[in-house]
């Protein structure tokens, strides 16, 4: 590894360092932050699930790839109010006139969201698990599919991360967090699209959430068939 190279690293260390060490000071908010995607999971098992009809399996076995990747899309709001406080705080113009890499103090902030998107994977699989969920068919497909949910998040990190340096004040990221939602649920996440009106359906199919929770389903059933058609499908979009 060259000298510079070495330097970034050791930056980015320090700076995702300092990320955690901040998350530390706040175990309240990182807990809640945390459970609140068990909430959820809970109110669709037991207050909506009864009512929902899944053609293959139980709605369970449904709800928990999309669950999975709904908690990876938390992570753009999360990432964006981060960055305008630190913009907002001046921390971010301080650690700048420091004898820092400033590519560091982004990829830092990636680095502390992958750890936290490890954590939130780990709660909710293990929420999975307790209400019902399943993963069949070995260790290497669940691997590959939780693979598949950090490589969406990572992706969701530097959208956040850009449009926290784009709207630089807190007030103007909750945009970002009531527009969270809707894409989140206006997906097939929670329902199969063939269950929407087909206008909503045709969005909802059309939404790029969309593109992971069926896939990882499929891995995690070990479904290769129906992936490699689906591969096929996109690849010809």
């Amino acid at each position: 590894m060259s000298t510079p190279t070495v330097a970034v690293v050791r930056d980015t260390a320090t700076l995702t360092r300092r990320i955690l060490l901040h998350w530390r000071q706040r175990p309240v908010s990182i807990a809640l932050a945390l459970l609140f995607p068990v909430l959820i999971v809970l109110m669709f098992r037991y207050l909506f699930g009864g009512a929902m009809a899944v053609p293959d399996g139980t709605y369970t076995d449904y709800l928990i790839p999309g669950m999975l990747t709904i908690t990876m899309l938390f992570g753009l709001e999360s990432v964006t109010l981060a960055v305008t406080m630190d913009t907002a705080k001046g921390v971010t113009e301080r650690i700048r006139t420091m004898p820092v890499s400033g590519i560091a103090v982004l990829v830092g902030r990636s680095w502390a969201d992958l750890i936290d998107a490890l954590a939130g994977l780990a709660v909710m699989v293990t929420t999975g698990l307790i209400v019902g969920w399943r993963p069949e068919h070995g260790l290497v497909p669940t691997l590959t599919a939780l693979g598949l949910l950090l490589w969406l998040r990572f992706a969701f990190t530097w959208i956040g991360i850009y449009l926290g340096l784009l709207l630089k004040t807190p007030e103007s990221a909750v945009t970002v967090q009531v527009l969270v939602w809707p894409i989140g649920f206006l997906s097939s996440a929670f329902v199969s699209p063939d269950t929407m009106p087909a206008w909503l359906g045709a969005i909802a199919t059309w939404n790029p959430l969309s593109s992971t929770p069926y896939p990882t389903s499929l891995i995690l059933n070990a479904d290769l068939i129906s992936l490699l058609v689906w591969l096929r499908a996109v690849r010809s979009m």
